[in-house]
């Protein structure tokens, strides 16, 4: 799959770019099916709510679930990323997040490449995120909060938030972020299951806790041309992968061929 001029440069300027029901329903419910049966898992790479047993993220669920790793290969995309990084790709990070209804709690103001940079010695921010909506997300149940535009001064100032949720983010401060709204708004990145939303990895984003009764989860690859991968290991292997090699994607079909009604014909 190929992203067009237009929407080349739609990316380029807002620092995002969402593509409405990118998967259709039925890979959609396949991919929410593993994602219940992913946060089920008793592994460490399964992180809980703080005071909770509400799964906030699954990492690296493309190692130990099938669906998860058709997804990392898809070409709908890894393809639209090799166009826009400039070359192969390999998987840095992998997250399946859950906002449990009632229970999903915040991610704070941040930048990813900030982590990435400080944390994993990335030496350069040509890396980006596509993430895949496996339920509806609508105003009520946590969507990703973007500050257009933000991706265009490289990394901004951050302290290392250890208290606020279980896992530790290196956020920015309110002064900071009410700067960068006040330029640009705030964009709220809503759609129906089987949209994709692919944006910069400098891009400054959060989510707002989930105090619905609808539960929402959404995949996060974090992919990285293979020139730029990172040069520090402190953090586990299962948060910053160390397995470099280009993705090869898959079929276009390969995700269907584990539905159910694809099994029964």
């Amino acid at each position: 799959m190929k992203l067009t001029d237009t929407q080349i440069e739609d990316f380029h300027r807002d620092g995002y770019l969402m593509l409405p029901n990118l998967f259709d329903a039925q890979e959609a419910a396949v991919l929410a099916e593993n994602a219940e049966a992913v946060y089920a898992l008793d592994r460490e790479e399964v992180v809980r709510e703080k005071g909770s047993k509400s799964a906030r993220t699954a990492f690296a669920a493309h190692q130990y679930n099938e669906a998860f790793a058709r997804l990392g290969r898809h070409p709908r995309l890894v393809e639209p990323v090799m166009q826009l990084l400039d070359g192969p790709v390999y998987m840095h990070q992998y997250k399946v997040n859950a906002k449990a209804a009632f229970d999903g709690d915040v991610w704070q103001w941040h930048q990813d490449y900030g982590t990435w940079a400080r944390d994993d010695l990335m030496p350069e921010a040509r890396a980006m995120n596509i993430a895949v909506f496996i339920d509806d997300v609508t105003e009520f149940n946590g969507p990703l909060w973007l500050i257009p535009h933000s991706h265009r001064e490289g990394v901004y100032e951050a302290g290392h938030d250890l208290q606020t949720t279980s896992y530790p983010l290196w956020t920015l401060d309110n002064a900071k972020v009410a700067e960068l709204a006040g330029q640009a708004g705030i964009f709220s990145a809503k759609g129906e299951a089987g949209t994709v939303l692919m944006f910069y990895s400098t891009m400054v984003h959060a989510s707002s806790p989930n105090m619905s009764p609808w539960g929402r989860s959404i995949v996060y690859l974090s992919l990285c041309h293979v020139d730029n991968h990172i040069r520090q290991f402190k953090r586990p292997e299962w948060i910053a992968h160390r397995d470099f090699a280009p993705i090869e994607p898959l079929p276009d079909g390969c995700l269907r061929e584990l539905a159910p009604a694809a099994a029964a014909e």
